[in-house]
């Protein structure tokens, strides 16, 4: 059967495509977030932009997309994939840990900010029951942008899962409950939000069970296969049978797939199967931010800018306040607290879920609806920039944070900046051979476990000078900078040298450029992580292929002498130049003091 290209099919995949394949790659060279650029290919090829010219020019018709419901089903499937690649991260050991945090601060970030914009639109004329309604739908945030921008593993990315997780939860219910609060509803709405619970807690169940069981069978039998092609169709089984089952019973088909991705990150193939999903959840994902895009009407926003800047803004401000508040009252740090604020200050794709229910309910007008409608596009728009912006915020306000006194010891330290994987392992080492040492880390969860594993290690950003001066660098035995930034790495050399000229320095390098570079600003050795590695591995294949140890080790030695006595001497070459310059620029100016 043949398939005229002139099949909407065709030309949609050929946008999607062609945004995944060219545009967003040029977008990453420039550093700007794919989000934006997926938005922002959705705003020009959708029908309020370029779509609107297809009369005037056929032609546009092959790169753009004028039915937006026609790709809805693949971007709700990413919004699953992304849940479900969620689940694949946690366990129910963790989920149960955060039981708090979802049940306490969820619920009180979501209630909390659905009454207060409530009450400020009630204050502007909208009657209760609509209040309520816009109230709940714009005080959801979006799980399908804010993940990707944070993870789940940092303290933002665990304070907004906790948050989102609870918000889809109470999707449904909240769902359920507008539809009660119609004025043509009786006791029945009520008592289909109770069905609806009984049947979602009774599936959920029986998922459990049932996954526990059967999907590390079925799994076995798919890596039997070694097929890639039958062990990705049985993930994506696993994923769509839960999703189906927790929809037929009410629920939102995110809470199944969160669920399955829970059951397999149980199983030993949980690697594999994260691995070989991941793609598609990439591709999914990024046609639903090109349908956020496609509702942007630039043309509707130019004509309404003044009300939708402030509806905007309203609902950033008060969603970002309270979420920050609830985070400092469960003891969040400052940067973290505003940082989370922001980033879930916009509303959420599931705010047009509600915002259609409560125009189907009668609890507000569809121009009502379509004006919120509008807003919560904006607000998915602008979620990457919130980020940026709590970001910059959140170290502006850890900067700013007290610093620890480091403690005096006169027998002569080591000091080391910088304490992540490479710091550890120098603090091992240093305690393995009984030197003293006290190491300063900006990150204050760091810090943290670093105490609780018994390291010295003390709070503090080396990017305020004064720390410098209180680090007691006068009797240290040496200083070693093991941080991932380079040009901190040297400016922090070039500060401490010229402090400190018999001071020994020992800095972490990337390559042998910025070892050079290192050099020049006086470190007394540098080490080039990739010579390093390279080294290593010439080691491992040396001995394994039957070379005795000993001369193995010496040559190793030799090797590395060789590369660094290169790496200082292209220092000094390079540095050369600019001391004749600067003895010519001096002969100058004597000859001119004469």
């Amino acid at each position: 059967m043949a398939i005229g290209l002139e099949n909407a099919g065709f030309s949609d995949a050929l946008v999607v495509l062609g945004a995944a394949g060219l545009v967003i790659p040029a977008f990453a060279r420039f550093r700007i977030s794919p989000v934006i650029g997926f938005i922002l290919v959705g705003a020009l090829v959708g029908p309020a932009g370029l779509g609107s010219l297809t009369q005037a020019f056929p032609w546009l018709y092959y790169i753009t997309i004028s039915d937006p419901h026609s790709i809805e089903p693949f971007a709700e499937f990413g919004i699953v994939l992304l849940l479900f690649s969620i689940g694949l991260e946690l366990s129910f050991r963790r989920l149960w840990t955060m039981r708090q945090a979802v049940f306490g601060t969820g619920a009180a970030q979501l209630l909390g900010s659905a009454a207060l914009i409530a009450v400020g639109l009630h204050l502007l004329g909208q009657p209760w029951a609509g209040a309520a309604g816009l109230g709940l739908a714009l005080s959801l945030s979006s799980t399908a942008l804010v993940l990707p921008l944070v993870g789940t593993s940092s303290p933002v990315g665990r304070g907004a899962f906790a948050m989102l997780l609870f918000e889809d939860l109470a999707l449904v219910p909240i769902i359920f409950a507008l539809g009660a609060m119609a004025p043509t509803a009786g006791d029945d709405g009520w008592a289909g939000i109770a069905g609806v619970a009984l049947r979602g807690g009774l599936t959920v169940v029986a998922i459990y069970g049932g996954g526990r069981y059967f999907l590390p069978r079925l799994f076995a039998q798919a890596a039997r296969t070694k097929s890639p092609e039958l062990f990705l169709a049985a993930s994506l089984l696993v994923v769509i049978v839960a999703s189906v089952a927790t929809t037929a019973a009410g629920l939102s088909p995110i809470v199944g797939a969160l669920l399955a991705g829970l059951l397999i990150a149980e199983t030993e193939y949980h690697s594999e199967v994260e691995v070989i999903t991941k793609p598609f959840q990439g591709l999914a994902l990024g046609v639903f931010l090109i349908t956020v895009g496609m509702s942007v009407d630039l043309r509707l926003i130019l004509a309404n800018w003044p009300s939708l800047l402030l509806a905007v803004a309203g609902v950033v401000l008060t969603k970002a306040v309270v979420t920050g508040l609830l985070l400092r009252v469960f003891n969040a740090r400052r940067g973290v607290a505003a940082e989370t604020g922001l980033l879930m200050g916009s509303p959420s794709e599931t705010t047009l879920i509600v915002l259609a229910t409560a125009a189907q309910a009668r609890l507000i007008l569809p121009s009502t609806a379509t004006f919120w409608q509008t807003v919560t596009a904006i607000g998915l728009t602008i979620t990457p920039l919130l980020a940026a912006l709590g970001r910059a915020i959140s170290h502006r306000i850890e900067r700013r944070a007290p610093l620890e006194d480091v403690p005096a010891d006169d027998s002569g330290r080591t000091i080391i900046i910088g304490f992540g994987r490479v710091g550890e392992l120098v603090a091992d080492m240093l305690s393995r051979h009984d030197r003293p040492y006290v190491a300063i880390e900006a990150d204050i969860d760091a810090v943290t476990r670093a105490r609780a594993a018994g390291h010295n290690v003390v709070f503090g950003d080396i990017v305020r000078r004064e720390l410098v001066d209180r680090l007691g660098l006068a009797s240290a035995r040496a200083l070693i900078l093991t941080m991932d930034d380079p040009v901190l790495t040297v400016r922090l050399t070039r500060q401490v040298r010229a402090q400190f000229p018999e001071l020994p320095i020992i800095a972490r390098a990337r390559d042998p450029r910025h070892a050079a570079e290192l050099y020049r600003a006086g470190v007394t050795d540098a080490v080039p992580e990739t010579l390093e590695s390279s080294l290593q591995l010439s080691e491992a294949v040396l001995v394994e292929l039957g070379a005795a140890m000993g001369p193995v080790i010496a040559s190793i030695h030799e090797k590395r002498e060789e590369l660094r006595n290169d790496i200082r001497a292209e220092a000094m070459m390079s540095r050369e130049p600019r001391i004749r310059r600067i003895r010519s620029r001096e002969e100058i100016e004597a000859v001119d003091a004469n």
